[in-house]
């Protein structure tokens, strides 16, 4: 069995992407609106789940990962592209 406080590697790989697009956004989108958003566009969230997807504490679904992309205005290869780290670039 897996322990939610024992596993500290993320669940995701667009949470901080998604987060720096969110407040990139004019004029920034709060968790709640973009949380709104989302509801307009057919997936059940609330500002909680923003909040776990951001600091990736939860899994991101192709439709949501989809209906993200759409409301920040960017790809979903784009999402979940890892940064380089220094030694790569």
């Amino acid at each position: 069995m897996c322990s939610p406080c024992g596993n500290k590697k993320p669940r995701n790989l667009c949470g901080s992407k998604i987060a720096q697009l969110r407040r990139q956004q004019k004029p920034a989108l709060s968790q709640q609106a973009l949380a709104a958003k989302l509801q307009l566009q057919g997936i059940d969230v609330d500002k909680n789940v923003i909040f776990r997807i951001e600091k990736g504490q939860r899994f991101v679904r192709d439709m949501e990962l989809k209906a993200l992309a759409k409301i920040l205005h960017t790809t979903m290869e784009e999402l979940v592209r890892e940064n380089p780290s220094p030694a790569e670039e």
